[in-house]
């Protein structure tokens, strides 16, 4: 049963963000949506809510359909909100008098303690901030629910637990999620449709099997156009030389065979059609100076420990090798990112490094933090780059154009970048340090998934020696080729990251 119908639908702003777009969303659907950043996957979202109106085409829903919509930020005004009351609030008054029951079955259906629930709402972590955003729609009872960036600031546990909760809904609940997290799509939905500007395509399959679909789709189609314009220009070629030999011969029939030639031309060059190109939101390149030192960090049984000296756990004895992309694993608080401070402070400062964590002299760094801490909010990305590098304005702008930030955004505060264009001006700085080791903590936060599939091709094709901290599967998956995990007060090193994300889901390995 279809309880939303769209009807070609379009939105321009500026430009077409998509055109002539017709989907339905029906009971037990669980529907991916994906495109690239700033494509219209939150403005879709808003249009199927109804807060916002298309340019063209129609949306039809079920009578008295209920929709719950989960942005991907919560309005200042609920900042100071604790937990619990922000999620009773999005009840009726007489809701919150006679039904309150309904909050703690939802808090309880997501796993939230009972410390948490009397918290602000601005004293959460971002991943539990979105759990208050979802946990506050839900308790609405939705008939559709709409998610969106719904795994961003969320680490692996909690994505595990918000894809058990997802699937756990009743199966007549159609839920819409527009998402950058291949894996997280592929545990959650059964159908994924492609936005473009035009020719949207939706596949009643999972992210990972629509996306071969698609590449299927988008290569034939490249092969059509490209035989279309050689025949085209087979024609044109043909009616030049039949137009040669009825000027010289004076045959009429020959001039309107020329004609007839032209026109079969210029039909098929009309009608043909170029393989789609995704507009780029920003290229990302990376660089690797190189090294001739075969080992590159050496850890000799480091203690890693919180600020107050309570240890952690003990590295052992570890190399890190040139061509080593190291995936260091645990869950949250084991002191992941205290040993990435570490090995930082060992290639940046080693005299105030500890003896137990050494790099080799020749090691030039290049650090990226989930953060983006190093992009401060008051300097301009033109800033940004011409303080730190010698290579002229002209040069800047370029480099900062060619990374998806045009001329027109240069020089704003960084504060007004979307997460995607920080991630990409992030980028552009490593690249331009020439690193020949990296640091990476979170890279694929706020990429889009054309942008960590860039990320992962340039960590592959520079042959580059790193040291990876993700929540991330397909990255993971895809850029690792030695995993570190944190377990038990001890860094060990394992085959393969399968049995951690297992144990994190709570899913045989």
């Amino acid at each position: 049963m279809a309880l939303i119908n769209v009807r070609n639908l379009g939105i321009t702003l500026g430009a077409p963000l998509f055109t002539k777009l017709s989907f339905v969303v029906g009971a037990g659907d669980r529907l991916g949506i994906v495109a690239a950043n700033g494509r219209g996957k939150s403005t879709l979202l808003r249009c199927l809510a109804g807060t916002l109106d298309s340019t063209t085409g129609d949306i039809t829903r079920t009578r008295g359909l209920r929709i719950g919509y989960v942005e991907q930020a919560i309005p200042d005004a609920l900042l100071g909100t604790t937990f619990y009351d922000m999620v009773l609030q999005a009840l009726s008054a007489e809701q919150q008098e006679t039904e309150s029951w309904r909050v703690d079955v939802v808090l309880a259906s997501l796993d939230v303690p009972d410390v948490l629930r009397e918290r602000t709402v601005g004293q959460l972590s971002g991943g539990w901030q979105r759990l208050a955003l979802i946990a506050r729609v839900w308790v609405t009872d939705p008939d559709v629910l709409l998610l969106d960036e719904p795994t961003n600031h969320l680490d692996l546990a909690k994505i595990a637990q918000l894809e058990d909760w997802l699937n756990n809904l009743p199966r007549d609940v159609p839920v819409v999620i527009c998402s950058h997290d291949r894996a997280f799509l592929d545990a959650t939905t059964n159908r994924t449709l492609f936005l473009r500007p035009e020719n949207s395509h939706a596949f009643a399959l999972p992210y990972t099997r629509a996306r071969v679909a698609l590449d299927e789709i988008d290569a034939a189609e490249a092969r059509r156009y490209e035989r279309d314009m050689k025949v085209a220009q087979q024609l044109r070629q043909q009616a030049a030389k039949l137009n040669n030999i009825g000027i010289n011969s004076g045959s009429d029939l020959l001039v309107v065979k020329t004609k007839q030639l032209k026109q079969r031309a210029e039909k098929l060059e009309d009608a043909a059609r170029p393989a789609h190109q995704e507009r780029s939101a920003g290229a990302i390149r990376l660089a690797n100076s190189g090294t001739h030192a075969k080992v590159l960090v050496t850890l000799d049984d480091a203690s890693v420990e919180t600020p107050d000296g309570t240890p952690l756990f003990k590295t052992g004895r570890k190399w890190i090798c040139q061509g080593d992309r190291i995936v260091l694993l645990g869950a949250n608080g084991t002191g992941k990112s205290r040993l990435v401070g570490m090995i930082r402070r060992a290639i940046t400062d080693p005299l105030a490094s500890p003896d137990t964590v050494k790099a080799t002299p020749s090691l030039v760094l290049g650090y990226g933090d989930q953060a983006l801490a190093d992009l401060p909010d008051r300097d301009t990305p033109f800033d940004t780059i011409s303080r730190r590098f010698d290579i002229g304005d002209q040069r800047t702008r370029t480099l900062l154009a060619g990374a998806g930030l045009g001329i027109d955004i240069q020089n704003k505060p960084n504060s007004v970048l979307s997460g995607g264009q920080k991630a990409r001006l992030g980028m552009l700085v490593l690249r331009l340090a020439n690193p020949n080791f990296f640091l990476l903590d979170e890279p694929t936060n706020h990429l889009d998934i054309d942008g960590q599939e860039a990320l992962e091709s340039e960590l592959m094709a520079h042959e580059a020696s790193c040291l990876l901290v993700s929540h991330d599967r397909s990255f993971v998956r895809a850029v690792g080729n030695r995993f570190w995990l944190i377990e038990k007060r001890r860094l060990v090193e394992v085959e393969s990251p399968e049995a951690f994300f297992a144990s994190v889901s709570g899913t045989p390995s």
